[in-house]
């Protein structure tokens, strides 16, 4: 049966704005009004709204129990003894730690300083073979330069001969003024 702010707020003891709060906040699907207007809270909204506000009252029920219970002084020294053990268990853990962390670091310092190593190494190598390579392919244009020169000085001496042979002209038979006429000798391979 659906009940008022008023009802519930004294069934559960808290204060009727306490109740309202949390009925304003209800998704409108939970909230209801009677003929006269009036606000009405139905069971789902009840149990949404008392779930809400017996929540924090248990949590301050909680916190005054505790403060009622105080502790004796050797209850305290044997809790201070736990938690200084723990303490230097923690910290004994942490040292362990650190130090294989601490290992594992210079391992990995001298695994760096060997591949720097290693890199030096090759860079070096590359750069004598690359010498190694540009002296011998010095040697061979060289070698080159020579056999085109020793090419050229064919060549050259090819064209002068054929200079020489375009030189030499051959008497023709004479013309009808008895004038003899100078004419290149032509071969039919030439024609080309």
């Amino acid at each position: 049966m659906p009940k008022t702010i008023r009802e519930l707020a004294d069934e559960l003891k808290v204060s009727k704005q306490t109740i309202q709060y949390h009925y304003q906040r209800l998704p409108t699907k939970n909230r209801q009004k009677d003929s006269q207007g009036t606000n009405m809270i139905s069971l789902t909204a009840e149990r949404i709204i008392r779930d809400k506000v017996e929540k924090p009252s248990v949590a301050n029920t909680q916190q005054t129990g505790s403060k009622k219970v105080t502790k004796t002084s050797k209850e305290n020294n044997e809790l201070i003894a736990t938690l200084r053990r723990e303490i230097e268990d923690l910290k004994s853990q942490r040292d362990k730690q650190l130090a294989t962390k601490d290992r594992q670091i210079d391992h990995l310092t001298k695994l760096v300083d060997q591949q720097q190593q290693l890199q030096l190494a090759t860079v070096a190598d590359n750069r004598r073979l690359k010498d190694h390579v540009q002296k011998l392919s010095g040697q061979l244009t060289q070698k080159t330069n020579d056999n085109l020169s020793t090419g050229n000085d064919l060549f050259n001496i090819q064209d002068k001969k054929s200079k020489i042979a375009k030189q030499k002209i051959v008497k023709s038979g004479s013309n009808k003024d008895g004038i003899h006429t100078n004419r290149a000798i032509k071969r039919w391979w030439k024609f080309w």
